[in-house]
């Protein structure tokens, strides 16, 4: 395979491939090939991060096979970067090369109290789901990732919540929560990444 590595885009709880066609269009417009960025569309787009793993494992096996790739990179919005990591922890990390976690409650949000169906009860704060992912590495070995958060969030309660110990962090001031996913700002911090890894995620939009 020549070009960038495939992109598989994760929705948040009850995302869809529809709120992820945004960013999929300008990494189309940024190089890659439309057959190499694919956008999931959960069964339960409210169920449990453990069901949405294995639908990330199934996408990635697909999408591997579809661009000839030995590794691709994920970019997950809101709960589904918790699917994305219970995903590289039970083994997913070797087919994984880069991982992005936009505006992911990894140590829970209190506006989960609001929300309704299995991953509801996941992203409340001391969830078991939690407990599990928080005892580990913030992604296993191997796998380069980023956090992007905005500064007037209202959906991840507390904001620092978005952040993971030890990985590049970066604020893009100042779309929604789900209006990271159309954000240009935010998109030049991720095209960066993808295409440059590590040392790009230093710079800010």
């Amino acid at each position: 395979m020549t070009g960038p590595a495939p992109v598989l885009l994760v929705p948040g709880w009850a995302g869809s491939a529809r709120l992820l066609a945004p960013l999929r269009r300008r990494l189309v417009e940024a190089g890659w090939s439309e057959g190499h960025v694919m956008a999931l569309d959960f069964t339960d787009p409210k169920g449990s991060n453990r069901d949405h793993a294995l639908e990330i494992s199934a996408a990635v096996d697909v999408l591997l096979e579809r661009a000839g790739a030995q590794r691709v990179d994920i970019v997950a919005h809101s709960m589904g970067g918790l699917s994305t990591r219970l995903y590289l922890d039970h083994g997913g990390a070797v087919r994984v090369r880069r991982a992005v976690f936009i505006a992911t409650p990894h140590r829970g949000t209190y506006a989960a109290y609001l929300a309704l169906g299995r991953g509801r009860r996941e992203m409340i704060p001391g969830s078991a789901l939690l407990r599990e992912l928080g005892g580990k590495p913030p992604v296993p070995p191997g796998v380069e990732a980023m956090t992007i958060r905005t500064p007037v969030e209202v959906h991840i309660l507390p904001h620092a919540s978005a952040v993971l110990p030890g990985i590049r962090d970066v604020r893009v001031c100042c779309p929604t929560h789900r209006g990271l996913l159309a954000s240009r700002n935010a998109f030049r911090v991720i095209h960066r990444f993808l295409a440059e890894g590590e040392a790009a995620a230093t710079e800010r939009p």
